[in-house]
């Protein structure tokens, strides 16, 4: 089998020519918003906006970092502004159901001109009525009226007491009110006197007094409807008047307003109210009482009470170019819908129309709301408020306190909204699978996704994109320019972390804080542009903070606190490379990881899985490990043997198959007692056919090997064992490319257990002939010769058992 040969130092790093810009610094480049490699993404979101039917609200899912903000962003801020700017809405006070506002569309800027008209309507009345009652004309027709009713009881007052004097009777006024007394001579009778008349005298005066009490009694019973009438009488001259002193006004807004029938109709009920309840126009500033306790715009503690005729502006788009687009950056329950606030008054709490507030849905109704779905799904009730909204296209208006009983006070119910609007939602992917699995309302309300990509085809044209993203970067956070080796640089980074030398990472928050740091260098160095030098002094920087960890277990290595082999050769032993994640930091090192045999009946044990430290993944990773050694050794006998593997000082949990290769490496070194070389570290998952395959992490874990090594000194022979599949993934530090290029340290390309076996340990693996018999001599002859002894040795064990057991 013939051997893959170690990487050349030019595979390994993939540079950027900066030669092939055209401009020397981002100064020369247009600042043109881009969204590099989300073609895809940005088509979901032009169709999404483009369609107007229920439904097609769309959801942004990607890592945060990608963009997907500032895209949709940029997009509307083309789209929105040649949109239909969305009309006003205002609430007004409900004259027939006070405690449900009436809500009132009308054209963009119409909602706070109304507002002002109502506002300076109340200041004239505030005038003209008490200057109508004041006048010498409704005086006179009061003073008519009132004198009417005092003729009517005097009349009839003095038309008794002529008819009583005819009788010789008097009409004697007190404080209780009338009596009768018979009079001689003109002058009453004394009790004395009325005693002594003849009783057919005392018998005619009783009955004449009788019938008149009749006839005042009847007097009396007339006034109140004399009053009733007169104060109907007044009632309608008030009215008559008070209409005489508002019509002329608010004539002039019915005028303005007529085209909104709305509107119309709300001046109409207002005017009613106002003449029916004149008489808070007329009174003194001492007697002033609110009519409901609330702050009113309009100055004057006098002016307080009118508040009811106040317009509360909901939403005011006249100075909105086009469709509006909100960012609500607090999605809660209130924020959403707005919210009914109440204040205290005399202990309790109260409220009015005048107290309710928009939210973000009012604000962007007939337009674009964005929000962050994790935010959103954090705030309690938001999210199926939300729901709620969208589905029955209304903003409805409630306060959670009235609603869950948190607050005993009435409260109001605002007339519902009609809600046109576009909600898009910006979360991680795992957010938009989980509500698509588990929320049966969401693929209804949210039916186009625009899946934001990690990384991007590295090409001349990515390139120059991410020479103009990098503008766009310098510009808004006012640093200074790259030149073209600079942005060379960033280029090769975009590659490093995307994880894939032909890929460039989309993260554009990563690079924006690369620039921000890099900007920090240029300035220490009295520089004018940032320099290549500038953006490596920022990675290694970065890499300097997060290397408190590597850099002691790298010294525990060191210190043989932790065992790691670089120098002898040692049988079922092998170092594999894992790769740590630490915040936004990763890092590798190696692992020792050890096997052993025994007789047994053909089972792997992962130690790490039996103890519940290894995950799922790599649980799988060992089992596949069963399938090989059955599929390629047993075939012809059974498997007499278990094996144990285990990551030796292992305090964590394991996970990932990316091992596996390793695993097994050790395994066949302990079946065919052959030492493996401990300067080799590997890495690299494998299939029940021995192939090597694809792993994450191939730079760090590469470099985490080398940093031991280096810092033990090289001697030329260490080195790493990688799938050959991870070879276009490679873009490793320069300290490492150059310890290759001068054969210091040695990475090679596996595509096959085989291949990797040899490399490991200086013998051949062997080939099976058609009887699947193999080269003598060979590793897998060996692991045969040595899994028949196993089986010979448990058969003969078993012999023996069997005739302990007979002669038992």
């Amino acid at each position: 089998m013939s051997l893959p040969a170690p990487l050349n130092a030019d595979t390994l790093y993939k540079h950027c020519d900066a030669e092939q810009f055209s401009f020397s610094t981002t100064e020369e480049l247009e600042d043109k918003p881009q969204s590099a490699g989300q073609e895809r993404a940005i088509e979901a979101i032009r169709f999404s906006i483009g369609m107007k039917h229920d439904g097609f609200n769309l959801f942004a899912l990607g890592p945060g970092g990608t963009g997907k903000q500032t895209a949709i962003e940029l997009y509307l801020k083309t789209t929105a502004p040649a949109e239909k700017v969305p009309d006003d809405w205002c609430y007004v006070y409900n004259f027939l159901k006070p405690r449900q506002p009436a809500a009132i569309s009308m054209p963009p800027g119409k909602a706070c001109a109304l507002s002002k008209d109502m506002d300076l309507l109340i200041e004239e009345l505030i005038t003209s009525i008490p200057a109508a009652f004041n006048s010498e004309e409704y005086q006179e027709q009061e003073k008519a009226i009132k004198e009417e009713f005092q003729d009517k009881e005097s009349s009839a007052i003095e038309a008794l007491e002529k008819k009583a004097a005819d009788n010789n009777i008097a009409v004697i006024r007190t404080p209780s009110g009338f009596a009768f007394a018979p009079i001689r001579k003109g002058e009453v009778l004394k009790s004395e006197e009325f005693l002594r008349l003849k009783p057919d005298e005392k018998e005619d005066i009783e009955r004449e007094i009788a019938v008149l009490k009749e006839s005042m009694q009847s007097i009396m019973m007339q006034i109140p409807k004399w009053q009733r009438e007169g104060q109907e009488k007044l009632k309608e001259l008030n009215q008559q008047v008070a209409g005489l002193a508002i019509r002329p006004v608010i004539s002039e807004l019915k005028t303005k307003y007529k085209e909104i029938a709305a509107i119309a109709t709300y001046l109409e009920a207002a005017e009613k109210d106002i003449i029916d309840n004149f008489e808070q126009f007329l009174a003194r500033e001492d007697q002033m009482q609110e009519i409901l306790p609330v702050p009113a715009a309009i100055k004057g503690s006098r002016k307080k009470q009118f508040h009811r005729y106040r317009v509360n502006v909901i939403v005011d788009n006249g100075d909105t170019n086009g469709a509006p687009v909100v960012y609500e950056d607090k999605p809660s329950c209130q924020n959403l819908l707005g919210d009914i606030e109440h204040i205290s008054q005399m202990g309790t709490l109260v409220t009015d129309f005048t107290l309710i507030k928009s939210g973000a849905l009012h604000k962007a109704n007939g337009g674009y709301l964005i929000l962050d779905a994790r935010r959103l799904l954090l705030e309690p009730l938001a999210y199926e408020a939300l729901k709620k909204a969208i589905r029955t296209r209304q903003i409805r208006i409630e306060s959670l306190a009235q609603l869950y009983s948190l607050i005993s006070t009435v409260s109001l119910e605002p007339e519902p909204l009609a809600l046109d609007i576009k909600v898009i939602l910006l979360g991680e992917r795992h957010l938009y699978y989980l509500l698509s699995a588990y929320d049966p309302d969401f693929r209804e309300l949210f039916k186009v996704a625009a899946d934001f990509d990690d990384t991007m085809e590295r090409s001349e044209p990515a390139a120059n994109s991410y020479a103009n993203i990098l503008a766009g970067i310098v510009r808004k956070g006012n640093l200074r320019h790259l030149d073209r080796h600079a942005v060379a640089r960033v280029i090769e980074y975009g590659a490093r972390i995307s994880g894939d030398a032909n890929r460039l990472s989309t993260h554009l928050q990563s690079l924006a804080d690369l620039v921000h740091e890099a900007d920090f260098f240029a300035g220490a160095d009295n520089s004018a542009h940032i320099g290549r030098n500038h953006i490596q002094k920022a990675i290694d920087a970065k890499r300097y903070r997060a290397g408190r960890i590597p850099e002691r277990i790298r010294t525990s290595m060191m210190e043989k606190t932790i065992l790691i082999d670089t120098d002898s050769e040692k049988t079922g032993q092998i170092n594999g490379l894992a790769v740590y994640l630490l915040g936004d930091q990763s890092f590798g090192h190696p692992s020792r990881i050890t096997a052993q045999i025994r007789m047994g009946k053909g089972e792997v044990i992962d130690i790490e899985r039996e103890v519940e430290m290894g995950g799922p993944i790599h649980s799988k990773g060992v089992l596949i490990l069963t399938g090989f050694l059955g599929g390629r050794f047993g075939v012809d006998q059974p498997l007499s043997l278990s094996a144990t593997l285990v990551f030796e000082q292992s305090y964590s949990g394991i996970e990932g198959d990316s091992a596996s290769s390793a695993e097994l490496y050790a395994l066949l070194s302990a079946l065919s007692d052959i030492p493996i070389r401990q300067w080799l570290a590997v890495t690299g998952s494998v299939n029940q056919h021995g192939e090597v395959q694809a792993i994450g992490g191939v730079n760090e874990k590469i470099e985490g090997f080398f940093d031991l090594c280096n810092a033990r000194g090289l001697s030329g022979k260490e080195g790493v064992l990688i799938p050959a599949s991870n070879t276009r993934h490679l873009m490793l530090r320069e300290d490492v490319v150059e310890a290759v290029r001068d054969n210091r340290f040695h990475i090679y390309p596996v595509t096959h257990i085989d291949e990797g076996i040899e490399i490991l340990t200086g013998k051949s693996a062997g080939k099976a002939d058609e009887n699947n018999v193999w080269q003598e001599g060979s590793i897998n002859a060996r692991i045969v010769a040595r899994l028949k002894e196993i089986a010979e040795k448990q058969k003969a064990f078993s012999a023996l058992s069997q005739k302990h057991s007979n002669n038992e």
